[in-house]
């Protein structure tokens, strides 16, 4: 099996590409070692000790390395993790019930119901233009609400964090916006 390596806008992340579906459908994102206990997989990755993060993707698997942590030694560390799971076939979550579990809040902003037209246009925009070339580098973006000419995205995976985030949002994301939707003037990131 052949695990190829992609770099990502932000430094500290790298993309895994095992060749085959990771997530079947949407997105997972891996904040911390606790967030992780619920997949094998990401578990024994924050188990290196020098991962911060970990984000499954459709076809791919983003790991974020703490700060100060050169890829040189971490990076084969990582393909052995994933080489293991890969091809034993092992479960990327673990079985489990819903007794103790919980989701955490998520900043989300209730749209007003007058506005439903102009978040449909946002939500395709997003999905169709934004979110493949997101993935691309590693990451995915999630909506999270419109208010008053504010649309809230909440970015994950290697664009979280990343240094060119914020000029993603603005330069890129907020101009396509603004230039397809006239009742966008600002995009904020949650």
């Amino acid at each position: 099996m052949l695990i190829e390596t992609e770099a990502t806008p932000n430094p500290a992340t790298l993309k895994f590409l095992p060749g085959r579906t990771v997530m079947d459908a949407g997105t997972r994102d891996f904040a911390t070692p606790e967030e992780a206990e619920a997949s094998p997989l990401a578990e024994a990755l924050f188990n290196l000790g020098d991962v911060t993060g970990v984000f499954f993707g459709r076809d791919f698997i983003s790991v974020t390395a703490a700060p100060g942590v050169d890829w040189t030694g971490l990076k084969p560390d990582v393909l052995g993790i994933l080489l293991d799971h890969f091809s034993a076939s092992m479960p990327l979550f673990r079985q489990g019930t819903a007794a103790g579990f919980s989701v955490p809040p998520e900043d989300v902003f209730t749209d007003d119901p007058e506005d439903a037209d102009i978040v449909a246009q946002i939500k395709e925009l997003i999905e169709t233009r934004v979110r493949p070339a997101v993935a691309n580098d590693g990451g995915d973006i999630v909506y999270r609400g419109f208010d008053k000419g504010k649309v809230y995205l909440q970015m994950q995976g290697a664009c979280s964090g990343c240094p060119s985030s914020t000029a993603t949002l603005k330069n890129g994301i907020e101009q396509l916006l603004k230039y397809y939707v006239p009742e966008v003037t600002e995009v904020r990131a949650v």
